[in-house]
């Protein structure tokens, strides 16, 4: 281990789970790089995190989010997990390349955690080397601060630093450091390491300590490992439905990728849906579809439930009685989802009160679109144009305009009958239907720049993505759907 020059900041840390439990980390030390420079810096971020930054300089923050300056105060722990990943147990994963530097109460008394990616070999690298390149670390920048931008709950990225030195891939690319901020890093993998190499007590203190930081609501419940599951899956719920319902597909929903905090987290090989398609994959590694754009919601179910059995011991002393309350949380999950995607589908389509019809419709527009490989951003942003008059644009996205025409007719029926004028209905669709997302050939083309050197469609893209709901004509090239052969071609990859 390399050790870091003498810190240049201090950070106003408070590291509670390297303080409240001892014995789940490992303490270790970012790898010193040899050229860092900074490529990308969130002064706004910052600020909300009460980090003293305003006057450091580009050459102090690249020292310092490469790890080669570690801030005053930082403890950085290299954390301990296990998972499902494709459906596979691996009993030890762990932070391979990551690197917790600690945690930090924000201006509104939210705790965050500060954490390196891409910093080194840990303990738990395993035969990786512990490294990122630069277009995976970038590509997590933009797709976070769009999710953020959605509204969608998301970990953040507060700096990327290039190293100068070269990550062995496929072919040699240039490394990075990410500097990820989070709720927490608390994943369903960080309870099955210690269900299986510890046990009920090691368990038990691990959710003790996140229902303190995360649901302190079911402090004194009177059985809070229960209601721990409820309100994990009850956040998993909403999430997945938020996912839906912007036509992100997160490609790698293993059981550590999973955040208790009900987050998104770790974007590797994700992508936006772009032509309607249910069965939507795009990771190079899902080659049995298991995290397609429609499966989410299933195995976010499927995680929950490698969650419960983890708290069975909690639950309940008596097995059959623990298996049969966890049993009955997990089997009302999807009518949770539902309700929070229903709800989600009905502001889409700017019927947010309305009942069964308007359940109807949605689905019915759903099949539309599939029916005809419309692009979904736009046919639903276009949509809400429709509902002022304004039907030119969505008719040009679609070849049948005689199937179109007849939905619309009872779309129509139905605003008529809720009762809110075309204009203010449009407007309230227009807050729910972005304009923009983060197109996948916009997102590659950026990156490829980036890697050559040139960050200026980098910055363009990240300025666009922070206003997703407003159109602006200078980004109107942004928004365009990709090229037909592009899409199926394009591929992502997990960055490791």
């Amino acid at each position: 281990m390399s050790a870091p020059t003498a810190p240049a900041f201090t950070f106003p840390f408070d590291n509670s789970y390297a303080r409240d439990l001892p014995g789940f980390a490992v303490p270790w030390q970012p790898a010193a790089v040899p050229a860092p420079r900074l490529l990308h810096f969130n002064p706004g971020l910052a600020r909300e995190l009460g980090l003293p930054l305003a006057e450091a300089t580009p050459d102090q923050l690249a020292a310092l989010f490469s790890g080669n300056a570690l801030p005053e105060g930082a403890s950085p722990i290299a954390q301990a997990y296990a998972g499902h990943q494709f459906g596979q147990f691996s009993p030890q994963l762990g932070d391979g390349r990551a690197l917790l530097l600690g945690e930090v109460v924000d201006g509104q008394g939210r705790r965050r955690d500060i954490a390196f990616k891409g910093s080194g070999r840990t303990p738990f690298s395993r035969s990786g080397d512990g490294k990122a390149a630069v277009g995976p670390m970038l590509r997590e920048v933009l797709i976070g601060e769009a999710m953020h931008a959605l509204g969608i709950p998301s970990t953040r990225a507060l700096a990327v630093v290039a190293t100068g030195e070269p990550v062995r891939r496929q072919r040699p690319l240039p490394g990075a450091v990410l500097t990820r901020v989070a709720d927490s890093h608390l994943r369903v993998g960080t309870f099955q390491f210690f269900a299986a190499h510890a046990g009920p007590a090691q368990v038990r203190q691990l959710a003790d300590y996140t229902i303190a930081r995360h649901y302190p609501e079911l402090a004194g419940a009177e059985n809070g490992y229960l209601e721990l599951l409820r309100a994990v899956a009850e956040r998993q719920a909403a999430l997945v439905a938020r996912w839906m319902a912007v036509g992100f597909i997160h490609g790698v929903m293993n059981t550590d990728n999973m955040s208790l905090a009900g987050e998104t987290i770790d974007y590797g090989p994700c992508a936006f849906m772009e032509a309607y398609d249910p069965g939507a994959v795009f990771s190079s590694i899902d080659r049995q579809g298991r995290y397609a754009y429609d499966q989410q919601a299933d195995i976010a179910a499927w995680n929950l439930a490698r969650f419960a059995e983890t708290l069975l011991p909690l639950i309940d002393a008596d097995m059959e009685r623990a298996v049969a309350r966890a049993t009955a949380i997990i089997e009302a999950f999807p009518t949770r989802y539902q309700e929070h995607w229903q709800a989600a589908l009905k502001a889409k389509l700017g019927l947010p009160d309305s009942g069964a019809e308007a359940e109807a419709l949605g689905a019915d527009w759903l099949a539309l679109l599939q029916a005809q490989s419309v692009d979904f951003t736009l046919a639903w942003r276009y949509l809400g144009e429709a509902a002022a008059g304004r039907e030119e644009r969505l008719r040009t996205l679609f070849a049948d305009g005689a199937a179109l025409a007849t939905w619309l007719q009872r779309w129509r029926r139905q605003c008529a009958a809720a009762g809110v004028a075309g204009a203010a209905r449009a407007a309230a669709m227009a807050r729910h239907n972005p304009w923009l997302i983060p197109r996948n050939h916009q997102v590659e083309a950026a990156l490829d720049a980036a890697e050559q050197g040139d960050l200026a469609p980098f910055h363009r893209l990240l300025g666009a993505l922070a206003e997703p709901y407003r159109e602006q004509p200078r980004y109107a090239d942004l928004a365009e759907p990709a090229p037909r052969e592009f899409m199926r071609t394009f591929q992502t990859f997990c960055g490791t």
